[in-house]
């Protein structure tokens, strides 16, 4: 969904590019110079000239927002953001918990139109809300119990060396081509000192 500032920035942008083309034909300039010049296909050159010769400037003024106009008005969102702000529970809801499905139930029930749960996503992006999703924690937990655990046994149990303790490593093959063993054969071998 389009919010509506970046609808209005993309149509005056587009309205600009209409006023440049008719600047161009002002000049004298033809309409492959103004598809050259504006990167507009030779249809779109036409359609423009010809309006610029019927109604001038004006005929190529924006006339109507783009796209399909909103089935909520600005009230209405505002009073389903209100509505969302208090919480699932005020609205019959066993949960405290937002689906799109329950987002979709309170703004019919609110407003009167009805929506698809997969497209209340689009609104709740349009209102400025994001994804939330609630940390999973079993219903047995003790956070009191962990929080002991957690400084009691878990330094005993945890698996880094102590720093007092030096680190080691060995070869797994001692018999290896490029192991210099004494029991080496060929010219790898250590040679006894002489």
């Amino acid at each position: 969904m389009t919010t509506p500032q970046r609808g209005a920035r993309r149509s005056a942008a587009l309205e600009a590019r209409r006023f440049a083309a008719a600047r161009l034909f002002q000049q004298g300039q033809g309409q492959a110079a103004v598809m050259r010049a504006l990167g507009v296909t030779r249809q779109t050159a036409h359609r423009w000239y010809h309006l610029w010769r019927r109604r001038g400037r004006d005929g190529l003024k924006a006339t109507r927002r783009l796209g399909r106009k909103p089935r909520l008005a600005a009230r209405q969102l505002a009073r389903v953001e209100r509505a969302l702000v208090g919480g699932a529970q005020r609205h019959g809801f066993p949960t405290d918990l937002w689906t799109l499905p329950r987002v979709a139930t309170v703004i019919e029930r609110l407003t009167g139109v009805h929506y698809h749960a997969g497209h209340v996503w689009y609104i709740l992006r349009g209102l400025h809300w994001s994804l939330q999703r609630p940390a999973r924690q079993a219903r047995e937990r003790d956070d009191r119990a962990i929080r002991q655990w957690s400084a009691t046994r878990w330094p005993a149990v945890k698996k880094t060396p102590g720093a007092s303790a030096p680190g080691w490593s060995s070869r797994t093959k001692a018999a290896s081509p490029n192991c210099r063993s004494s029991g080496a054969r060929g010219p790898r071998a250590v040679r006894p000192p002489s």
